[in-house]
């Protein structure tokens, strides 16, 4: 099944106040409409945003990044659906939602509940239960009390078939609330799906505060935290160097390995890729490779990065302890930090490399080889 996504974005919000419409104000630190495009960029194959044409060089500059079909809308807002439905007619998607630009704060499992009710119903949309006592007035005085027993608030993204709600819109002569009128005057069936208060509509200016506090919360729980960690060893063999961490030591010994046998490398190489559970070096660069016999320790490091970065991740820190009794770390831990930050970019403050002994004990303590451990924090939002 494809979906698209309508946003809705033509109209001019003035109750909202300020000098610009409602969905170009910032709110949070982007605009509300960028709000809106990320929050179903992820969740949908084709997003649509219907626009003022006065509009459409400001939006041309705040979709940079996504990939957004701009729409020129009407003077209401059924026409403007109308018009991001048939701008969607050469590739007929599945399905279509249509969202007010106005809620940036859309919750995923709201739009992801329309989406299931869609496998059993042409028509899907959220709302909330009214639960409030409800009154009518007259001349600022109650008139009476109205029975709220099924009633509910609207909210969108409201979502259809898209043949049916197109053929629908084609049919309706116009000035429909929202989109289920168009499709219950066609005949459609509309089931209802649990809103959520966090979707609120910007109307006054006070939404604006209401929504940055939202939107800030969602986004520090939006953030993901992985943590990897590597573990490797090489033995000592005949040689007069060895490669820590970049670095080149002097040495009466030498690390044995199929590459270079920088053991710090590896394992904070193998803890990147722990993190992003894509296994360690060995998947990536088998040693049966004869490519890689001898190969720079640098070459896998980088490509566990730019996994990462590909993947949308950001390294936080890395932390490596090398185990040996000699060669002495410390002397050479300033070079090795300032290395792998440069192999890395990442600065010398995001790269801990330290050493401990073994207390004499085991294959280090006997000065067999050297073992490292590392921690990598990755960070994605």
């Amino acid at each position: 099944m494809t979906t698209a996504a309508i946003i809705v974005a033509a109209g001019r919000g003035t109750r909202a106040g300020g000098p610009l419409p409602k969905q170009w104000q910032e709110v949070a630190g982007k605009p509300v409409a960028r709000w809106t495009l990320e929050a179903f960029a992820a969740q949908v194959d084709t997003l649509v945003m219907v626009i003022s044409p006065r509009d459409r060089a400001r939006a041309e500059a705040l979709i940079d990044g996504l990939e957004v079909l701009l729409v020129d809308g009407a003077d209401e807002r059924a026409g403007s659906v109308h018009n991001g439905l048939e701008a969607l007619a050469h590739t007929a998607p599945d399905h279509v939602l249509i969202h007010d630009v106005a809620r940036p704060c859309i919750p995923s499992e709201v739009t992801q509940s329309v989406l299931h009710a869609l496998t059993q119903t042409p028509g899907a949309a959220p709302a909330l239960a009214v639960t409030d006592a409800l009154w009518t007035g007259q001349n600022d005085r109650v008139s009476g009390t109205q029975d709220r027993t099924g009633l509910f608030r609207a909210q969108t993204p409201q979502g259809f078939h898209y043949d049916a709600i197109l053929n629908a819109h084609r049919a309706h002569p116009g000035g429909a609330a929202d989109d289920v009128e168009v499709a219950r005057t066609a005949g459609l069936d509309v089931a209802i799906v649990p809103g959520d208060e966090r979707n609120l509509k910007i109307t006054t200016p006070a939404d604006f505060a209401r929504a940055a506090d939202i939107l800030a919360k969602q986004t520090e729980s939006a953030l993901d935290i992985r943590l990897g960690n590597g573990y490797d060893v090489h033995a000592f063999e005949d040689g007069d160097h060895v490669i820590l961490c970049g670095v080149n030591i002097p040495h009466h010994r030498a690390l044995k390995g199929h590459s270079d046998a920088d053991v710090g490398m590896h394992a904070v190489t193998d803890a990147i890729y722990g993190a992003l559970a894509e296994g360690d070096i060995g998947r990536h660069f088998p040693p049966s490779d004869p490519q890689w016999k001898g190969a720079a320790s640098e070459i896998f490091l980088k490509h566990a990065c730019d996994l990462a970065r590909s993947k949308g991740f950001e390294i936080g820190n890395v932390d490596c302890t090398l185990i040996c009794e000699r060669p002495k770390v410390g002397p050479h831990a300033a070079a090795m930090m300032a290395e792998m930050g440069r192999i890395m970019s990442l600065t010398p403050d995001r790269v801990s490399i330290k050493a401990t002994t073994s207390e004499r004990l085991g294959f280090t303590g006997r000065e067999e080889g050297i073992a490292a451990i590392a921690t990598a924090t990755l960070v994605k939002s």
